[in-house]
């Protein structure tokens, strides 16, 4: 069994992301510790390798960002983001996982995941993933985004647009909830739109508020479900 990982905090910037890499698969988890480690806005605080330590280290770790994979042993990433969640600890979890299965992903999202980003991502798309769930914004990888679409058009939910949507969302507030749920940061979506990215925030601020979300992944689900794009 892999001894814990704890890097030494003493040194850490106080701006830095604390993240706790969960994956059982040595090779993944060390080319991702590698990517965390070189990123100077990220520390890596520890690692697991399943799903008990997870538990176990985010609980005492108190990371900012769990980056947590499905397939674990002893009890899968799924269990653990729930029993996480449940414990009142803070960290936004961002699962990290080569399933794009219809079940896994509205189960990882019922049991609290703040964020599903692929493996095999670009790193760009991973280092934007992470600072959103930071933020309590949420994530939703576009592949993820397009699961979710079918399975709403398989339960016959219409996926046409809806001009005449009861949330009062504005015509500019519609496109930015379109590039949300195309898993688009703020920052792309303002290099998207050409605006500034406090007129973004703003924007995805009141999407919020309309939709009475607190955070992105619920936006793009909903605007999904209920045909808003």
């Amino acid at each position: 069994m892999m001894s814990e990982i704890i890097q030494d905090t003493h040194n850490t910037k106080a701006d830095t992301i604390r993240i706790l890499l969960v994956e059982d698969h040595i090779m993944a988890r060390m080319g991702t510790a590698l990517y965390i480690k070189n990123n100077p806005e990220f520390d890596l605080t520890g690692q697991a390798e399943d799903g008990m330590q997870a538990i176990d280290l985010a609980l005492r770790l108190k990371p900012d960002v769990i980056l947590m994979d499905i397939g674990l042993p002893k009890i899968d990433g799924i269990e653990a983001t729930k029993k996480i969640k449940e414990s009142g600890l803070e960290a936004g979890i961002l699962m990290l996982t080569s399933r794009e299965s219809e079940e896994d992903v509205f189960a990882a999202l019922n049991a609290g995941a703040d964020g599903y980003i692929m493996k095999g991502s670009n790193l760009d798309s991973l280092t934007n993933a992470i600072k959103s769930v930071s933020q309590k914004a949420g994530w939703l990888d576009p592949v993820i985004a397009r699961v979710v679409l079918g399975s709403m058009q398989t339960s016959n939910i219409p996926a046409k647009k809806n001009e005449n949507n009861s949330y009062g969302l504005t015509k500019k507030e519609l496109e930015v909830l379109s590039l949300i749920s195309d898993g688009l940061s703020n920052q792309e979506i303002s290099q998207k739109l050409v605006v500034s990215i406090s007129t973004t925030k703003a924007h995805v601020h009141n999407i919020l508020q309309k939709l009475y979300l607190e955070d992105r992944t619920k936006a793009a689900i909903k605007a999904l479900k209920e045909g808003l794009i």
